[in-house]
């Protein structure tokens, strides 16, 4: 009778932590965008934010929507991926608009500090996504661009899943792509801090929810027995947020000296 009266206790008890669990795990990755987000309207600088980062997630949670039709893994985790690539369009969304904006500024700046009065200023070349420049590859002018390229990479991705769904070995590797291009989700940020020996603009409090974020990720993996791809490259995700934050302890113990001041119109920090 004891036993039973802790059955009828425990069991909406553990449906509760499950249903929480499969919530954190769809809207959890979403969260460190937020404060990151935020930073980039209020300051008007996406400069700190690498949208490669962007990239990243985009191409990790198609492949992994794709890798869902050949093997039906669990929905939260399909629910996951779809809300990731609608809060990546919303933040390149952002960006770009940011980035457009200030080169506006910069030019309508520099042409009023010009000699001619009769020189016109000119708009920068419009870059799309069929340019093919690598150069100016994601860095396009228009969020349609971004829109498109996602759309077309879909659609082949999807062309060649579909022929392919029979192969066992097709679909492992397609899994492993997926969960492979999400571990190397900090190394664009981790690279564009080595290269400016600097974490400025870009939000601590994003990387530290990507760190708490993706501990829990990789441990629901280990517990509910997801594919063994899940696990390895969640360690490997894991790893790399660490790395960033050591970068952030570093640069905060030997910042950079102090450059001449010069106008620019990205010097706001989105700390």
């Amino acid at each position: 009778m004891e036993a039973e009266g802790l059955d009828w206790l425990l069991v909406p008890l553990h449906r509760l932590v499950s249903w929480g669990a499969a919530a954190a795990m769809v809207f959890g990755g979403v969260v460190p965008y937020i404060p990151q987000y935020r930073d980039i309207r209020r300051t008007q600088n996406a400069d700190g934010f690498s949208t490669h980062v962007c990239l990243v997630l985009l191409v990790a949670s198609i492949l992994r929507i794709l890798f869902w039709f050949g093997r039906r893994f669990e929905s939260p985790l399909l629910w996951q991926s779809i809300v990731m690539t609608l809060t990546m369009l919303l933040m390149l969304k952002l960006c770009t608009e940011v980035r457009v904006a200030n080169e506006l500024n910069l030019k309508r700046r520099s042409f009023a500090a010009g000699d001619s009065r009769d020189e016109e200023p000119k708009a920068p070349p419009r870059r799309s996504y069929l340019d093919f420049d690598p150069h100016h590859f994601w860095r396009w002018s228009s969020f349609g661009d971004y829109v498109q390229c996602v759309l077309a990479f879909t659609g082949v991705a999807g062309y060649v899943t579909y022929l392919s769904i029979d192969s066992a070995l097709f679909v492992e590797t397609l899994g492993f792509l997926a969960v492979l291009t999400e571990a190397m989700l900090g190394v664009p940020q981790l690279y564009r801090n080595y290269c400016h020996r600097s974490t400025e603009g870009m939000s601590l409090k994003m990387v530290l929810m990507w760190t708490s974020g993706d501990t829990f990720k990789t441990a629901y993996f280990l517990l509910n027995g997801a594919p063994l791809q899940f696990s390895v490259c969640g360690l490997l995700q894991v790893l790399v947020d660490l790395a960033i934050l050591g970068q952030a302890y570093a640069f905060a113990c030997h910042p950079q000296k102090p450059v001449p001041h010069t106008a620019h119109p990205a010097s706001a920090k989105a700390l």
